[in-house]
């Protein structure tokens, strides 16, 4: 048995995002700060990765004053809590092989504090020292204590109700940095 530990390169590793609203949508990028990954015999076993909810990006706001409050209305209380909670942590639970670079990656995310399991179709790719994945996780932003206009809480929304859901498109790049060891 030959089990590797590849590190997250976090330069080289994003989350792109989207909400969606009535009205619309809104689109970004977060950063992931550090991570690993473990292979076993050419196959992902498991792994975590540790995301910056302080690093959230709006990427579809040109105006710098209402991308500036849209920022601050994230990192608030009403959605991530940035400054309580600086960080969100994913770790995999269990890791079922698809097809050839297919994962059905099932792990817990913690957001806030609260953690909730999740699962997602992940690509992985491994060639010489370098590891890719890249997977689109739909997360229901409820389960963390995120309700600001919620139809689940709210009654009367109308055109400002925001779906509960958003999606995570996970981009992480790793390198070895232990050479496979059999055991």
């Amino acid at each position: 048995m030959e089990t590797q530990k590849f590190q997250i390169i976090s330069a080289q590793s994003k989350i792109d995002w989207v909400g969606r609203k009535v009205t619309g949508a809104h689109n970004g990028t977060i950063d992931i700060k550090k991570g690993d990954i473990e292979v076993v015999n050419g196959k992902v076993t498991g792994g975590n990765f540790i995301i910056d909810t302080t690093s959230i990006v709006i990427l579809d706001i040109a105006d710098p004053a209402t991308n500036a409050q849209f920022a601050g209305h994230l990192a608030s209380e009403d959605f991530f809590a940035s400054e309580k909670f600086p960080e969100a942590y994913f770790n995999i639970t269990s890791i079922t092989l698809a097809d050839a670079e297919q994962y059905e990656v099932k792990g817990d995310l913690t957001i806030r504090g609260i953690t909730n399991t999740i699962k997602f179709i992940a690509t992985v790719n491994v060639k010489d020292n370098i590891l890719t994945v890249s997977g689109e996780a739909v997360v229901d932003r409820t389960k963390y204590d995120m309700k600001f206009r919620s139809g689940n809480f709210f009654t009367n929304l109308g055109d400002t109700l925001i779906y509960n859901e958003f999606e995570l498109d996970i981009h992480l790049t790793a390198k070895a940095v232990t050479a496979a060891i059999a055991a």
